[in-house]
């Protein structure tokens, strides 16, 4: 796995119900920016507060968007290994091409239950797993030598590195086994990475610029390192600016901006304050995106 696979945001309408029609132009939009694959219900798709039953019917419209034309990882995880194993197999026989699983958040198992844990579901869903390391959010983080072993399974292919520790992603890199991937989980440290050895980014920014962030890992795989960087650089501010509030909050203010999706959130989660508002509108017009 190589490229730009973009965490897609899950669009809701003014009644808080799945807007399918706007999440299926998404997919589309992501496809004609020539992102690599969707990762449908991650953390951007607010999967903590879809059902499961939502969440494996997000993961079939995406499936039956794509239609085949580029791979989708569906963010099939959950805090419970039996839950995560039942959405797993659902959306295999949807035609997935893989699966996020994220480390099992507020419960904080150690690392032998975190190898279980995935290592489970590797083991009784014949569908490959790529590992999310995200211990902001989880509470716990993956170490690498845990992460080490699970690389060994064949069914697990990859990670997705939000820890925020270049140096733990390094060792990564350095000790992972041959067709192991590592895709940085932040668009801030993608470039970084990828001159590190990386394949690549699950990212949030490609929700709104795709082509943008495509070619940004295009021109690192092709060795073209000053024009990336230069790219890179030009891009920042973008990126920053998506963590101006919670994730997703300010990407989805952005495509509900750009026309997109409704700024339509599920409680907890709510549109931006005015001032977060503002300071988005003004990033949005700077690249002539609204």
């Amino acid at each position: 796995m190589t490229g730009v696979y973009t965490a897609l945001v899950t669009p809701f309408d003014s009644a808080g119900t799945i807007d399918e029609t706007s999440l299926r132009n998404l997919v589309d939009f992501q496809i004609s920016g020539q992102v690599q694959g969707l990762v449908p219900v991650g953390t951007t798709g607010e999967s903590p507060t879809v059902s499961h039953e939502e969440n494996v019917r997000i993961v079939g419209i995406v499936v039956e968007q794509a239609a085949g034309r580029v791979p989708v990882i569906a963010g099939t995880g959950s805090n419970s290994t039996s839950e995560a194993i039942d959405m797993t197999g659902q959306a295999r026989e949807l035609g997935a091409s893989a699966s996020l699983q994220v480390a099992p958040y507020y419960n904080k198992p150690n690392q032998e239950g975190l190898f279980r844990h995935f290592s489970t579901i590797a083991d009784q869903i014949d569908l490959p797993l790529i590992v999310y390391n995200i211990p902001g959010r989880s509470g716990v983080n993956i170490e690498t030598a845990t992460l080490m072993e699970l690389a060994k399974h064949p069914n697990i292919i990859g990670v997705k590195e939000a820890s925020g520790n270049l140096a733990q992603m390094m060792d990564v890199i350095h000790q992972r086994p041959t067709g192991f991937s590592v895709l940085s989980g932040d668009d801030n440290l993608a470039f970084a990475l990828a001159c590190l050895g990386g394949d690549g980014v699950i990212s949030v920014a490609s929700n709104i610029i795709p082509h943008q962030v495509s070619r940004l890992m295009k021109l690192v795989q092709s060795g073209n390192i000053s024009e990336a960087r230069e790219l890179h650089y030009s891009l920042l501010p973008l990126f920053r600016a998506m963590f101006l509030d919670t994730n997703p909050i300010p990407v989805k203010y952005c495509l509900s901006a750009m026309g997109k999706v409704c700024d339509s959130f599920r409680l907890p989660m709510t549109s931006p304050g005015e001032e977060v508002k503002e300071a988005l509108n003004r990033m949005l017009e700077s690249y002539q995106l609204m």
